[in-house]
């Protein structure tokens, strides 16, 4: 018997068709990658089948209990970490923990062996609040509620969204354990390595399946979907990048008490310049992004944005910058040319002057038949698109962008690296943080942070042959395995 079979599944949200007659199965102990572009119906497939939805139409069961008639005994086998983090941000680690264990009818301490290799690396920060803890931190916080009951099947949906690239290898070596302990596994994700770590993987797109099978014959059939071509970055260099500086850092630091946060970080960013800020979880890349858009003051060292002081004139350097947060930063529940309307004006644009750029925009994007669309309702990849459009409207001296592309397909993130291009083309300094080791590549320059220090600058090149490393993934785990302090 297998662990997973679908027949026939369908399901619609008003007149958009999430699943359209989707069938496939799983073997029992097997770890499966259900994956696709944005809005491809994977979420609505895994509520499904962890007895969250009714399917329309079309059966569903797992380890051999209807989704539907069978709830009660499927929501006992079945553990699921969403692609939101499903945690309590207030409660502590431990009362999440035990809340998840009461939900299940066990302890922490009868199911303790069922998550002992995962929660035993964040038991001693047992008393503080989820909402304190790094991205790898609340992820294994999240897996470890999920285990808690000791489910046969476990859920995953892009469960390794905005971590770092040493947390997700962590993270997948501790998913190959539990399969050795015959857990069936199910997961969705945009990183090429972790679709590979899957033994097959059912490609959903627009709501259908186009093709199960091996990870490779699937991601080689649909490369055009998943791997699409590289953009040349020696084409796309800014004209205008020069020798002037838009960001200048001296020995800046921030502490927190005695936590050094950032500790005593300098370097400077060109006119044009794409400008990659790597670290993994907790190196202290937000806390040093915030201080730059006057979002939070230094414990000592000096600063300038757009030649604004960031210790006296924060408020003018909020005027000349984008900025754009790895939490989507526009209005859900105003349409898309509200929300362009409603930020131009906060940016002090005249009327005519946001009406003729908000539908050479929609022209743009292809946005003009949704530009009375609620932005809730436009799939991921559209979202992150439009916000980066609205954080350089005004044409800015520098966007700042904090994983602006956590999540999304890599065709999508492609089309929105152009964006980053031509905004550099148009002399817009672009300062970027992201997990994806090959967006780093794209970057004219890049830093890596470990331990709140900038321990590498230069170019992708140059740091490649720096530290004899392949590639930048390679390159950012040689510098990350170094860190000696806690992601936390």
């Amino acid at each position: 018997m297998n662990a997973i079979e679908v027949n026939h599944v369908s399901k619609s949200y008003g007149e958009v068709r999430a699943l359209d007659d989707v069938s496939f199965s799983v073997s029992k102990g097997e770890v499966f990658g259900l994956i696709g572009p944005d809005g491809a119906g994977k979420t609505t497939m895994f509520r499904i089948l962890c007895s969250l939805l009714l399917p329309e139409t079309g059966t569903a069961a797992v380890d051999g209990f209807d989704v539907v008639r069978q709830m009660r005994e499927v929501r006992c086998r079945v553990g699921y970490m969403p692609g939101k983090f499903s945690l309590y941000q207030d409660l502590t680690v431990e009362e999440n923990l035990k809340f998840f264990a009461t939900l299940f009818g066990t302890t922490v301490e009868a199911g303790y062996d069922s998550i002992r290799a995962i929660y035993s690396q964040i038991e001693r920060f047992r008393d503080r609040k989820a909402g304190a803890l790094s991205g790898g931190m609340k992820q294994k916080l999240a897996l470890s509620c999920a285990l808690v009951h000791s489910p046969s099947v476990l859920f995953l949906d892009e469960p390794t969204t905005g971590v770092d690239p040493v947390s997700r290898k962590e993270l997948w070596e501790m998913l190959l354990t539990l399969k050795e302990r015959g857990i069936t596994i199910v997961a969705s994700t945009p990183y090429l390595d972790e679709v590979r770590c899957c033994e097959r993987v059912a490609f959903l797109d627009h709501g259908r399946i186009r093709g199960v099978g091996t990870p490779n014959a699937i991601l080689d059939e649909f490369r055009d979907i998943f791997n699409p071509p590289g953009i040349e970055k020696a084409a796309t260099m800014s004209q205008h990048t020069g020798q002037e500086n838009v960001i200048e850092v001296e020995h800046l630091v921030k502490a927190f008490g005695t936590f050094h946060a950032v500790d005593d970080i300098s370097f400077s960013v060109r006119r044009g310049e794409i400008f990659g800020f790597l670290g993994a979880n907790g190196a202290g890349k937000t806390t040093a992004m915030h201080m730059l858009t006057g979002l939070n003051q230094p414990t000592s060292g000096t600063g300038t944005v757009c030649g604004f002081d960031i210790r006296t004139q924060h408020e003018q350097i909020k005027k000349h910058i984008g900025y754009m947060s790895q939490r989507f930063s526009l209005y859900e529940d105003l349409t898309v040319s509200e929300n362009i309307r409603l930020f131009a004006g906060i940016y002090g644009m005249k009327d005519e002057e946001i009406r003729v750029k908000t539908d050479e925009l929609l022209r743009r994007l292809q946005f003009t038949e949704h530009k009375d669309t609620l932005v809730r309702s436009l799939p991921l990849g559209w979202k992150q698109k439009l916000a980066f459009s609205v954080s350089i409207f005004h044409e800015p001296g520098v966007v700042f962008l904090d994983e602006p592309t956590g999540g999304v397909d890599p065709a999508t993130r492609r089309q929105f690296w152009e964006l980053i291009y031509d905004a550099a083309r148009r002399g817009i300094t672009v300062f970027v943080t992201t997990h994806y080791m090959d967006e780093a590549e794209y970057c004219d320059r890049i830093s890596i942070m470990v331990d709140g220090k900038i321990s590498a600058l230069g170019t992708p090149d140059e740091l490649k042959a720096r530290f004899h490393q392949p590639d930048m993934d390679h390159v950012f785990t040689y510098l990350a395995r170094q860190a000696k302090r806690s992601s936390d």
